[in-house]
C-alpha cells in the first residue's frame, strides 16, 4: 500500500517533467495536457517541484499576466531517468 500512496504522489511531477523536457509550458498548455489533474493539483505540483529547484517559473509583468514553466539545469538532469521511465513503461503496457 506504501509503495502505491507513493505512486500517487510522483505521478503528477513525472508527468510535468515529461511535458516540460524539450520546452517551456504555460500552466493551460499544462493543463490540457495532463486533463485528469485538478487545477489545486497541478499548482501543488508545480510549486513543489520549483521549490525542489527542478522547474523554474517566469512570471512576465503583462496584462493579462503570462507564467511560464521549464525545468531548471537541475531538472533537465532528470530526462535520461524520466526517458528510461517512458521506454519501461511502454514495454510493459500490456502487462
Amino acid at each position: 500500500m506504501k509503495i502505491w500512496v507513493s505512486y500517487e504522489k510522483l505521478r503528477w511531477k513525472i508527468l510535468i517533467i515529461w511535458y516540460l523536457k524539450d520546452e517551456k509550458k504555460r500552466f493551460n498548455e499544462l493543463q490540457k495536457l495532463l486533463p485528469k489533474a485538478t487545477q489545486k493539483m497541478l499548482i501543488q505540483k508545480l510549486r513543489e517541484l520549483e521549490n525542489d529547484g527542478i522547474v523554474h517559473r517566469e512570471v512576465y509583468p503583462v496584462v493579462p499576466p503570462k507564467v511560464e514553466y521549464s525545468l531548471t539545469e537541475y531538472g533537465k538532469s532528470l530526462k535520461p531517468i524520466i526517458k528510461q521511465l517512458y521506454l519501461w513503461g511502454d514495454n510493459h503496457k500490456k502487462r
